[in-house]
C-alpha cells in the first residue's frame, strides 16, 4: 500500500513538474498548423517532448545522484560547466516564461493588473513553496496534479466531442521533423534532467526505500508520467487540428497571442463562457508547478555545490525568483524567440547525455561520452550560427551535412562516432 501510494504521488508530481506553459500552449497551435498531417506531427513531437524526457527520468533512476552525474564521464569540469549553463537557462527562460504565460492568458483577460504585479505575486508564492521543499512532492503530487489532469482531460474530451473532425491543409513542409523541433520548445528534455534531480531528493526525503526500490519507483513513475503526457499531448494536438477549419486566428498577431487565442477559443467553443475561467485556472496551476520544480532544482544544485549549504539554497531560490520577475515582464513569444539559440546549443548535448546514461554501461565508456559529446557540440555550431547570423556562405557549407537543413546536422556524426569508438574500444580490449 505504501509503495502504491508513493508511486501515484511521485508519478503525479513528475507529470505536474513537466507540464508547464509551453506544454499547454504549443500542442494545440501545432495541431492547428499541421491540419491533416496532425498525426505525423504528433509522432515527431512525442520524440522530443515525451520519449527523450522520460529516458532522462530513467537515467536518473539509474544514477540517483544529481545533474552533475549526467556529465561527469566527459570530465568533472565539463559537468560543472554544463550544470551551471543548464540551471542558468532554466531560471532565465522557462521559469519566467511560466509567469508570462500566466499573466497573458489567465490574469490579463480577467483583471486589470500589470505583468509586474502578476510576476511579483507569482514568484513570491513560488518562493514560499521552494523554501518548504520537503512538502513539494506531497502537495504537488497529491493535490495540484489531479486537478490539472481532470481539467485537461475534460477540455480535451468535450472539445473533441463538439468538433466536426474536419481539418485544413498542413502548413508544414516536413510534418515529422517540424514536430520534433517544436518539441524542443517544451524544454522537456532539459526539464527531465532538472526536475528528475528534484524528484530524487524528494523521494529520499519522503520515503525510506533501498536503492533498487527507489530505482523501480522512479522508473515506473517516469513511465506513468510519460503516458499521461502522451495522452494529453495527442489530445491537444488533435483538438487544434480538428478546430482548424472552425476557428480563424488573426495571423497578424504575435505567435504567443495566436496560441493563447486558439486555446481560449477552443475552450469557449467547447465549454461556453465557463471555458475561459477553466482555462485560466489550468494555465495558472500548470505554470506554477513547473516554476516550483525549476527553482527548487536550481537551488538544490547550488546547495550541493557549496557543501550542502542551506544558505546557498535560500540565496539561489531568492535570486531565481527575482530574476523571474524581471524576465517575466517580456511577453511569452519574446521569451520563446530568445530561447531558440540556447536550445540549439544545449538541447543536442542534453539529448546525447540522456541517451548515453540510459544505455548499458558497456556501450557508454568515458571515452564514448567524451567523443560523442564533442562531436555533437561541433556539429551543433552551424545551427546556432545560422540562426543568429544567417548567411548563404554558411548554407553552402553545411548543405553537405545530412539533416543540417532541419537543425539535426549533429545526429548522424554523433551516431557514427558512437559506433566507431565502441568498435575501437572493443578491439583494444581483445588485444
Amino acid at each position: 500500500m505504501k509503495k502504491t501510494k508513493a508511486l501515484l504521488v511521485t508519478s503525479f508530481a513528475l507529470f505536474s513538474l513537466f507540464f508547464g506553459a509551453g506544454n499547454l500552449l504549443l500542442p494545440p497551435f501545432l495541431g492547428y498548423n499541421a491540419g491533416a498531417n496532425w498525426f505525423l506531427v504528433s509522432i515527431g513531437f512525442m520524440l522530443t517532448a515525451v520519449f527523450v524526457p522520460i529516458l532522462g527520468i530513467y537515467a536518473h533512476s539509474k544514477l540517483q545522484g544529481t545533474l552533475y552525474d549526467f556529465g561527469k564521464k566527459v570530465s568533472p569540469r565539463f559537468s560543472i560547466l554544463y550544470c551551471v549553463i543548464i540551471y542558468v537557462i532554466a531560471v532565465t527562460i522557462p521559469s519566467p516564461r511560466t509567469a508570462a504565460a500566466t499573466h497573458e492568458i489567465a490574469i490579463a483577460p480577467n483583471f486589470q493588473l500589470t505583468s509586474l504585479y502578476t510576476s511579483i505575486v507569482y514568484f513570491a508564492l513560488v518562493l514560499v513553496f521552494v523554501l518548504n521543499r520537503s512538502k513539494i512532492l506531497q502537495f504537488v503530487g497529491k493535490y495540484l496534479t489531479p486537478i490539472i489532469v481532470v481539467i485537461l482531460l475534460t477540455v480535451i474530451a468535450v472539445s473533441l466531442f463538439t468538433s466536426e473532425f474536419s481539418t485544413t491543409a498542413s502548413n508544414f513542409q516536413n510534418p515529422f521533423l517540424g514536430g520534433i523541433l517544436e518539441g524542443y520548445q517544451t524544454f522537456d528534455a532539459i526539464g527531465s534532467v532538472v526536475v528528475g534531480a528534484v524528484i530524487i531528493i524528494s523521494v529520499n526525503d519522503k520515503f525510506k526505500f533501498t536503492f533498487e526500490e527507489k530505482k523501480q519507483l522512479i522508473k515506473s513513475s517516469g513511465f506513468i508520467a510519460g503516458l499521461c503526457l502522451f495522452i494529453i499531448y495527442v489530445g491537444l494536438i488533435a483538438t487544434g487540428a480538428f478546430f482548424s477549419s472552425e476557428i480563424n486566428i488573426d495571423a497578424t498577431l504575435s505567435n504567443d497571442m495566436q496560441r493563447a487565442n486558439l486555446l481560449r477559443n477552443i475552450s469557449i467553443t467547447a465549454l461556453g463562457n465557463l471555458g475561459n475561467s477553466i482555462l485560466s485556472v489550468l494555465i495558472a496551476l500548470a505554470c506554477f508547478t513547473t516554476a516550483v520544480g525549476i527553482v527548487a532544482g536550481t537551488s538544490d544544485y547550488f546547495k550541493g555545490l557549496f557543501k550542502n549549504s542551506q544558505q546557498a539554497y535560500v540565496i539561489t531560490a531568492i535570486f531565481s525568483c527575482v530574476f523571474g520577475v524581471v524576465v517575466g515582464q517580456l511577453n511569452f513569444n519574446a521569451i520563446v524567440v530568445i530561447a531558440i539559440p540556447f536550445l540549439l546549443f544545449v538541447y543536442p548535448i542534453t539529448i546525447v547525455l540522456i541517451l548515453l546514461n540510459s544505455i548499458p554501461e558497456r556501450f557508454a565508456s568515458a571515452m564514448v561520452f567524451r567523443y560523442v559529446v564533442l562531436v555533437t557540440f561541433v556539429f551543433s555550431i552551424p545551427d546556432i550560427v545560422g540562426f543568429v547570423w544567417p548567411s548563404e556562405t554558411l548554407k553552402s557549407i553545411v548543405k553537405f551535412i545530412p539533416l543540417s537543413a532541419h537543425s539535426f546536422g549533429w545526429v548522424l556524426p554523433a551516431f557514427v562516432v558512437f559506433i566507431l569508438v565502441n568498435i575501437v574500444s572493443k578491439n583494444k580490449a581483445t588485444v
